[in-house]
């Protein structure tokens, strides 16, 4: 079996027409929303193929959003580890600073299209939040975005983005008050404003049409990457990485790349360690289970409830995955490995003070699995999907790491 070969017409096989990659997604909804999913489905797949809505999409990434985002070769970074190079997709240059525009943008012109007149989503690392704000504010719409307090305390500058935009940012005050309770949240919400609301999901995950949906939007990224690396170089990277929460920019720079020689890993927050409540690996440590309305990997209980998780990075700390993930594991396309909060701070410092670039912690995860790779490797190349920018994690950074004197940093570039 060629395992890239098996992958040409993947988009077209994938997900079916009930939602579902193999096994994984479906739609577990109340009896309310079957109808306003299924709203949103046919919407979708009745504008996808659409040759307006197909240009205004392009042209709304070119004025607005500053696209094409370049690749860049991490030239000193990779000198310290030996003749691997490293290169980065840097989605940090994409409006807003992250790659969440770029789904949030093609949600609100879907929405604009339906007629909806307010927009639903929950946060983590504030990154969607600031997106799905931005581009209501763009549409004329209300947006309303719910943020559990724990991330409102670590995320402070992207909760006044979001508010000077418009937002209203809605506190989440239940469980370990992070992202799976802002989901929790932010469904509630939906089920009484589902007829003159649409719900935008933040990553690759939730009932169907999301996961398929979210994919398409972001595959924009390995799109690009695809094209810049080969005129850049000539040939294909050896390895691509992106770090793994509920999956939106991993899948975005994946999914072109699927039927080409390249090794394929998605990174995971190990965080502090391997024990409950201590990471967010939901490939490395879940089972099967259903959570937020869909069938994946999911990081329960023997009764099948979430389990408390953590991660350094606001926007990991999920106990699921997109189902699309799960299906590319299963499949053996992509690896999953972890890395860990020590790791991902140190790869954050590393590429701040040799490149110039201050990264999300979110992104330090696929930069340190990057700098893992290279060290292992003695030849070829690695692109990671450099997903967001550090602006929001300063404060957070500097209170617990200062300016990262605990790390090894400075090394000599020869």
């Amino acid at each position: 079996m060629n395992k890239y070969k098996d992958f040409e017409n993947y988009l077209k096989e994938y997900p079916d027409e009930n939602g579902y990659f193999g096994e994984y997604g479906g739609s577990y909804q109340a009896k309310e929303l079957i109808e306003a999913f299924k709203e949103a489905d046919d919407a979708y797949e009745a504008i996808c193929h659409s040759a307006q809505f197909i240009n205004e999409l392009r042209r709304i990434r070119k004025d607005f959003q500053g696209r094409p985002t370049p690749v860049h070769h991490c030239e000193r970074l990779s000198k310290l580890f030996g003749n691997c190079q490293i290169y980065l997709k840097r989605e940090d240059l994409n409006h807003t600073g992250a790659h969440k525009l770029n789904h949030c943008m093609g949600e609100g012109l879907l929405a604009k299209y339906m007629g909806k007149k307010k927009i639903i989503a929950e946060t983590g690392a504030g990154q969607h939040g600031v997106a799905i704000a931005t581009a209501a504010a763009y549409f004329g719409m209300e947006c309303d975005v719910y943020m559990g307090e724990v991330d409102i305390a670590k995320q402070h500058p992207n909760v006044i983005r979001m508010k000077m935009l418009g937002a209203n940012v809605i506190p989440v005050t239940k469980g370990l008050k992070t992202l799976k309770e802002a989901c929790d949240a932010a469904f509630e919400a939906y089920l009484k404003e589902y007829k003159d609301a649409i719900y935008c999901i933040g990553t690759a995950a939730g009932p169907h049409p999301f996961p398929k949906m979210v994919r398409d939007f972001q595959s924009v990224i390995g799109i690009e990457a695809r094209e810049q690396f080969l005129e850049m170089t000539g040939i294909m990277p050896d390895a691509i990485t992106a770090c793994v929460g509920g999956g939106s920019n991993s899948l975005g720079m994946f999914t072109p790349f699927l039927a080409d020689p390249v090794e394929i890993y998605g990174v995971e927050p190990l965080g502090r360690g391997s024990g409950v409540g201590d990471h967010a690996a939901t490939m490395t440590y879940g089972t099967k289970g259903i959570i937020h309305g869909y069938t994946s990997y999911v990081l329960q209980d023997e009764n099948g409830e979430p389990l408390p998780v953590y991660s350094i990075a606001s926007g990991l700390d999920y106990p699921g995955v997109g189902p699309e993930h799960a299906f590319l594991r299963d499949a053996g396309r992509v690896n999953y490995v972890t890395i860990s909060d020590e790791e991902a701070m140190e790869a954050f410092f590393l590429l701040s003070r040799y490149e110039g670039i201050i990264p999300a912690i979110e992104s330090a995860h696929a930069v340190a699995y990057a700098i893992k790779y290279a060290k292992e490797h003695k030849s070829g190349s690695i692109l990671a999907c450099l997903s967001g920018r550090g602006d929001k994690d300063i404060d957070y950074v500097y209170e617990k790491y200062g300016c990262g004197e605990q790390f090894k940093l400075d090394y000599d570039v020869k």
